[in-house]
């Protein structure tokens, strides 16, 4: 009898510590709000505003047609939509009242000042990196925006994804607090440049695979990754890109989202390329540094020429005489130079991809670069039907990219068209 109480016991004891111990990971305090409004000197508030920009803060906490920073911006991932909270200075409904140190917790360790978990679409998984001066200096910039009152729009998760708890569960596995990457042999640009593309710039959370836990595999670093319906090309040496990068016209690209050899920015590149124009020129050019050494192909793989037009394939077949109608005047004909010369598509890197959502979206919904950053493209969503949107996607991709048809082309192109319809209706 004494021994089946002592069972009961060590069972019970042993839930009460298991019990405690989950309780100690998932609970975090409350930091009570500053009742005094706080001012900034002009120098932090400005570099605040650099690091910002470098941090794309302002896309993601900026709803399609709401003000800047105030949130509501819907992010979907593969567990349900995320809406992104309003970061301005709002004591009701932004992180007004917080102070440095709560905002250094979310940051760092993805906690709200109230102590709730945040979801790691926010990628505190990077900002880990950043200095406590970078950090304050963000503070800075924040503290000194337009307050602006708006409420944080429900997220809607599927369960059990929905319960804040589990995340704990997730950082416990995943978060990391390692110090910057640092290598003394490759130079200072290569180091500020691995501090802002590891840390605030946060380029793996989009170029890198993630798992079915959705952290990124750290394994497969920056070998390609997915944002907004979008495929995040890979930029190690697995890149799609025909002519390799290097820092020179990553700098160029990144400075004016163009680039002759590898086109426009397009998708979610778009808005990065924008806010970078706040950066430092210093910085664009350390993050190319950093980039185009991820980037290196060894050895280096032969690559087509500039503005070579297709080679010899069916050009009766229906997808080429789509092409002919719609793209032959800007990409030019077999044998004739185009017209109004745009990018070759020889050098395309949306037609050699697995996937082939960048190739059907740009061609739905066209290229619309910032003013000077190159040639537009028109979209031919109204114009084309599915049928022949898959001929010409599949005359591109042999005729171009010299590879096998994608798979079940129809059903990616339904697809694309209902992303498309939801996110027009986000927009409104």
């Amino acid at each position: 009898m004494r021994r089946r109480h002592t069972g009961v016991f060590v069972v019970l004891a042993f839930i009460v510590v298991v019990a405690a111990a989950g309780f100690a990971v998932v609970w975090r305090p409350a930091i009570p709000l500053e009742t005094a409004p706080r001012s900034f000197p002009a120098a932090q508030t400005a570099k605040g505003a650099q690091l910002a920009a470098i941090g794309n803060c302002i896309t993601c906490h900026t709803a399609a047609s709401g003000a800047f920073f105030a949130g509501g911006r819907p992010i979907p991932t593969p567990f349900g939509t995320v809406y992104s909270i309003n970061i301005t200075p709002d004591r009701d409904t932004g992180i007004g009242g917080w102070s440095e140190a709560a905002f250094r917790r979310a940051m760092r360790d993805g906690v709200s000042r109230d102590g709730h978990h945040l979801y790691p679409a926010f990628p505190y998984d990077h900002m880990t990196l950043m200095s406590d001066a970078d950090i304050d200096a963000v503070y800075a910039f924040m503290m000194t925006r337009q307050p602006i009152h708006a409420a944080a729009q429900p997220n809607n998760l599927r369960p059990p994804y929905d319960h804040r708890a589990l995340v704990a569960g997730w950082k416990f596995l995943f978060l990391r607090h390692d110090a910057p990457p640092e290598d003394t042999s490759k130079g200072a640009d290569w180091n500020r440049g691995a501090y802002l593309v590891e840390g605030l710039g946060h380029c793996g959370a989009c170029h890198t695979p993630r798992n079915s836990l959705g952290a990124e595999r750290r394994n497969e670093a920056y070998a390609g990754g997915e944002s907004d319906g979008w495929i995040a090309p890979a930029l190690n040496a697995a890149s799609p890109a025909a002519v390799p990068w290097d820092a020179n016209r990553l700098y160029a690209y990144l400075r004016t989202g163009f680039d002759p050899m590898h086109g426009i920015a397009a998708g979610p590149m778009a808005p990065v390329v924008r806010n970078l124009e706040a950066a430092p020129d210093a910085d664009v050019r350390a993050i190319a540094v950093y980039v185009a050494d991820i980037a290196r192909r060894t050895p280096a793989e032969p690559h087509p020429v500039a503005g070579k037009t297709p080679g010899p394939v069916a050009t009766d077949s229906p997808g080429a005489m789509v092409y002919a109608g719609a793209c032959a005047q800007c990409h030019g004909e077999f044998g004739r130079k185009p017209s109004h010369p745009a990018l070759s598509l020889k050098l395309s890197s949306a037609l050699p991809m697995p996937q082939p959502d960048n190739a059907i979206r740009i061609v739905r919904g066209g290229i619309h670069p910032a003013e000077g950053a190159g040639p537009i493209m028109p979209g031919f969503a109204n114009v084309l039907t599915d049928e022949q949107l898959g001929d010409l996607l599949g005359f591109l991709r042999s005729g171009f990219a010299e590879r096998p048809q994608w798979p079940n082309i129809s059903a990616s192109i339904r697809s694309a068209k209902r992303a498309a319809t939801l996110e027009a209706r986000s927009a409104q």
